[in-house]
């Protein structure tokens, strides 16, 4: 069958969980973009209405808490009534956990709600959608995991546990779900601009001057790039394509995998350290 360059989800529905916001919305613009009729699910009724008022009436947005049955049962009843089907489920929402570097200092009174958004949210919704997918020809399942789930390394330590869950999660539903033509695939994420840094220092960042937290920001982004190889910014939208790909037919023969979109860090060391060495050699040999 041959694929279209544009238009490559014409015919299909999607959802969208954290879509109001960062990596969500880019994708939900993307797949708009190439004819998806798509759900916003997000609990930023604000940005969720936002987004509807400037994309048009190809994309609805309804409210969900994705740690609930409840709501994601709704959620996928509601794609399906509102557009006819479902062939798309990207399990996108998350929340950040404290940045505290030391693990015997850390405070895990947001340990359950973390798990319960970053990993009950993606089993709810992967099940749920599956459900619906198993009875209606398969699908395509994209859950967002994070370079902190593949990366071992200091805090945010709840955060890397639940995104390394994710990680694991998604290959043990793809390798139960492809009997039904249902594929399942993660996205690993590395350095994106998103506003999870706010999220991640919570009432401290609103406390923050606009200049002070852009200072903050910036030094966050240059310690981030240090570490990547390749040395651009990343944006939601390089997300968005990696996802683009595996909800179209390109991806027809592709489940189970995790796709790093890190610039490169997950690839190594970019440190030259052949060269340090050689440089240390050089120097210990003077006279």
């Amino acid at each position: 069958m041959e694929i279209q360059v544009n238009q490559e989800l014409s015919g299909k529905v999607a959802i969208v969980t954290g879509g109001a916001n960062g990596i969500g919305r880019a994708i939900v613009e993307l797949f708009l973009e190439q004819g998806a009729k798509v759900v916003a699910a997000d609990i930023d009724e604000a940005g969720g209405k936002e987004l509807v008022a400037q994309l048009g009436g190809s994309v609805h947005f309804k409210r969900t808490d994705v740690a609930s049955e409840a709501d994601i049962q709704a959620l996928v009843d509601y794609a399906v009534a509102t557009f006819g089907g479902l062939h798309v489920m990207v399990n996108n929402a998350a929340v950040s956990s404290s940045l505290t570097p030391v693990f015997l200092d850390l405070d895990l009174k947001d340990f359950q709600r973390v798990m319960n958004i970053n990993v009950l949210g993606v089993m709810l919704g992967s099940q749920r959608a599956g459900r619906h997918m198993a009875k209606n020809g398969g699908g395509s399942i994209i859950n967002v995991s994070s370079i902190a789930g593949t990366l071992a390394g200091h805090g945010p330590m709840t955060y890397r546990a639940s995104k390394a869950a994710v990680v694991q999660l998604s290959k043990s539903i793809a390798i139960d779900l492809a009997q039904y033509g249902i594929r399942v695939n993660c996205l690993v994420p590395g350095n994106i601009v998103t506003k999870i840094l706010a999220a991640s220092l919570g009432t401290a960042a609103e406390k923050m001057s606009p200049e002070k937290f852009e200072r903050l920001d910036t030094a966050y982004r240059e310690t981030m790039m240090a570490g990547q190889p390749l040395k651009r910014q990343g944006l939601p939208r390089d997300a968005a394509q990696a996802a683009l790909f595996y909800a179209g037919d390109r991806s027809l023969q592709v489940t189970g995998t995790v796709l790093p979109i890190d610039g490169g860090i997950t690839a190594g060391d970019p440190v030259n350290h052949v060269v340090r060495i050689m440089e240390a050699r050089a120097k210990a040999m003077e006279d």
